[in-house]
Formats: C-alpha cells, structure tokens, sequence
C-alpha cells in the first residue's frame, strides 16, 4: 500500500471521493426533481435513467477512491449493471406506454414506433380472413346453440337475455 497524497493537512484521496460522492448525490437529487416536475411520461423517463445512472456512477467512483484496488474493482460490476439495465428498462416502459395510449403522439416529434405500428396494424388486416357469419335456420335462429346460451331472451323478444 502507498502512502496517500497530502497537501498540507489535507488528505486529497478523501477531498475528491467527498466531491465526487456530493457531485453524484447532486445528480440524484436532480433527476428525482425531474421526475417530479416534468409534465409527460418521456421527459421523465429520461430524468429518471440518466441522472440517476451517472450519480450512482460518480457515488460508486467516490466509494472506489477510498477502497483498495481489490475491493473497489468490485464495483466496477455493479457500474456495468446499471449502464447496461437501465437504458434497456426505460426503453421497455416507454415502449409498451407508448401502446397501452399513454403517450400522446401527436406531442412527440419523431414518432418511428409509430409508424412502424401502422404498417404492421395494415399488415394484419390485409392478412387476416374476414370473420364467419353465423349460420340461421329458417325461423331466424342460430342453427347451432353449442354454449346452450341463446340471445333469444325468456319472453321471445330478441337481443336481451333475462339470464
């Protein structure tokens, strides 16, 4: 083990984990008033991934200042964690708000996702058969009652059911 750096009475080793844990708490901090402040679903999901992936990053580095090379490159893992899930996390919840309708499309400017949808939306219905009619017998019945659950209702008038 080596000495640590010292400039008069202060140890530098400790200044610079002590900012980069403060810068990495800021960035935190930031990217949690984001995800409060900002009016739609993208905007905060880029809040809550980048700030948050780059304070845990600078927390993590400040952390690996003060430990020795054995214990900190231990680290390094939990840093590649986070760069590699959260992206991908964020992109799945953005996606899948974007088809459940959360999203307005018309508020984004590059809408790729969608049009990739409508194309594939024409694609199913140029593909898909149109539906079967049912088959009426001669009295305007269904021929077949399979469920045994006709929508001829108790007193004979059509389309309710008293069931």
């Amino acid at each position: 083990m080596g000495a640590t750096p010292v400039i008069g009475d202060v140890d530098v080793t400790a200044v610079l984990s002590a900012v980069l844990m403060l810068a990495g708490g800021l960035s935190c901090l930031l990217g949690a008033l984001g995800l409060v402040r900002l009016p739609d679903l993208p905007a905060r999901l880029q809040a809550t991934t980048k700030p948050q992936t780059l304070g845990l990053l600078l927390i993590l580095l400040g952390v690996a200042v003060q430990l020795e090379f054995e214990n900190s490159s231990t680290l390094v893992l939990v840093v590649l964690f986070q760069v590699l899930t959260a992206p991908v996390i964020s992109q799945v919840v953005g996606r899948s708000a974007y088809r459940s309708g959360a999203i307005d499309r018309d508020s984004l400017v590059v809408d790729d996702l969608g049009e990739q949808m409508d194309a594939d939306a024409r694609a199913v219905r140029v593909s898909a058969p149109p539906p079967a009619q049912p088959s009426r017998s001669s009295d305007g019945e269904r021929a077949s009652d399979p469920g045994g659950t006709s929508s001829r209702s108790v007193d004979g008038v059509d389309g309710t059911s008293d069931r």
